[in-house]
């Protein structure tokens, strides 16, 4: 039997807060790009905590929907439901109600609009993503990603109150940054994912075409970060971190291609997550001085 420390750490980890942090920090730069520098304090504080919560509690939902996939792969068989510490019916009444907490709090202390793109996020995740793409198609990050891509909309939506084109285009940074983010680690995991018959990529189509693949991704995304500049609503601060990014993911990006097996699939994944995170700071950095 579970200890009640034992129980919180559980529900805790149906959230997956190392996800959590990065989809904040996008949603923070929507902000700061909104606001022209530092957003209301109160604002910040309302969209970080609704945003934790809708998006642990999509991710609790996915717990019980993955639950039986979760058992078959190593790397997930001692999650929560998975190892049986927590009910699939629980975990599933915990999402929803945190996704129900976080709507309320947006529409009430922010504004309806970044309440409808939080849950849209959710949807997208719960619906397009783990029900209808995740077993099915190779491509299901790349069209089921787009759920992670939501964050600087609601940030943006919780300033300005509508969907500027510069929401626009940090969503689409988000939407071309995960799949290749998200292959390096499917490399990695590519017995456990073929164990579970997920038809991740590198399963479907072989290691070389991911690595080809990561390389093409990496290109479109440093092309689409540096073109963002010519919008003018970012700046030169943001336009030189951009394109210093982009060289070096291209180079982790190009070393996995070259390299023999998988053992530069590691760097690259973790220099992925170094990528995006240093691009929104560069964003909030940039509309901070510059505005």
């Amino acid at each position: 039997m579970s200890t009640r420390g034992g129980l919180v750490r559980d529900y805790v980890a149906l959230t997956k807060p190392r996800i959590i942090s990065l989809l904040l920090i996008t949603a923070l730069g929507g902000m700061f790009l909104a606001a022209k520098g530092i957003p209301d304090g109160a604002t910040i504080a309302v969209v970080l905590v609704a945003g934790s919560l809708a998006a642990g509690g999509a991710n609790s939902i996915n717990h019980y929907l993955d639950r039986d996939i979760d058992y078959k792969m190593s790397r997930t068989r001692k999650r929560p439901v998975a190892g049986g510490r927590i009910t699939g019916r629980d975990a599933m009444y915990f999402g929803v109600a945190l996704n129900v907490a976080a709507f309320v709090m947006l529409s009430v202390l922010v504004n309806p609009l970044s309440a409808g793109l939080t849950l849209a996020a959710t949807g997208v995740y719960v619906f397009v993503y783990t029900l209808g793409l995740k077993r099915t198609s190779p491509h299901n990050i790349v069209i089921g990603g787009a759920a992670g891509a939501f964050p600087p909309m609601v940030g943006w939506a919780a300033v300005q109150g509508d969907v500027g084109i510069a929401s626009v285009y940090l969503f689409a940074i988000v939407f071309f940054w995960t799949p290749p983010h998200f292959w390096s680690l499917a490399l990695m995991l590519k017995d456990d994912y073929s164990e579970a018959g997920i038809p991740m990529l590198p399963v479907v189509s072989g290691v070389d075409e991911t690595k080809r693949q990561i390389v093409l991704y990496a290109m479109l995304l440093t092309a689409l970060t540096v073109m963002f500049v010519v919008t003018r609503e970012v700046g030169w601060i943001y336009g030189i971190s951009a394109a210093v990014l982009g060289v070096g993911y291209l180079y982790y990006a190009i070393r996995l291609m070259l390299s023999p097996g998988i053992e530069q699939a590691k760097p690259a994944y973790l220099f992925s997550l170094a990528y995006l995170t240093l691009l929104f700071v560069a964003v909030m950095v940039d509309a901070s001085v510059l505005f």
